[in-house]
């Protein structure tokens, strides 16, 4: 730890926190680390815990059946009671998967060629990637609850707020781009995709 002068005074800077921070954001294979979600860690927690929650339910049912036999008499109360604890195992984590399967966990942005590798994770937990181009990033016409933007045809969601350099999301989004207010032009374009 070493100090830098200032007009307050001394300022302790401790070099390998700037370094990690500097290597931090560096390139990789996959291109520079622009965005890494927040939530990923809990996004990882909760789904690991309904899942083995929904795996332990399905070991117990069996046992479950054999004592609540004997507490059941009619068979359409068997059939509501194992119905919703069926239901319950089974789509609780189909839900959640639904809600987060395009949370983004890493964005990469790979400069020369002007592709984005987003991270996620899949069905299984393990991590999946999706290769696009920037102009392959489409802004929802009205607001989605969890899509910030399609990429290609897939829906991806992150934070603008955790990108460390806001230029890194204008120019994923295309806010970078020219912008024009010409509406005939708009409406020539959308006449010339809907006559392909």
């Amino acid at each position: 730890m070493t100090a830098r002068v200032s007009s307050e005074g001394l300022i302790p800077v401790c070099w390998k926190c700037i370094r990690f921070l500097h290597t931090h954001l560096d390139k990789s294979e996959d291109g520079r680390l622009i965005y890494t979600g927040n939530l990923a860690r809990a996004v990882f927690g909760v789904k690991c815990f309904s899942y083995s929650t929904s795996v332990i339910s399905l070991a117990l049912l069996p046992y479950i059946f054999a004592q609540n036999n004997i507490m059941f008499g009619s068979l359409p109360l068997q059939i509501l009671f194992y119905g919703i604890i069926g239901s319950f195992t089974v789509i609780t984590p189909a839900l959640l998967h639904f809600i987060t399967k395009g949370y983004v966990i890493r964005l990469y942005h790979e400069a020369t060629t002007d592709t984005y590798k987003a991270i996620t994770y899949n069905i299984v937990l393990s991590e999946t990637s999706t290769v696009f181009h920037q102009n392959d990033v489409k802004i929802p016409d009205s607001t989605h609850m969890f899509t910030t933007f399609y990429a290609k045809t897939k829906s991806l969601l992150v934070n603008p707020m955790l990108f460390p350099n806001p230029e890194d999301y204008d120019h994923l989004m295309g806010y970078d781009k020219p912008f024009t207010f010409d509406m005939e032009e708009a409406s020539e374009e959308k006449q010339l995709k809907d006559e392909k």
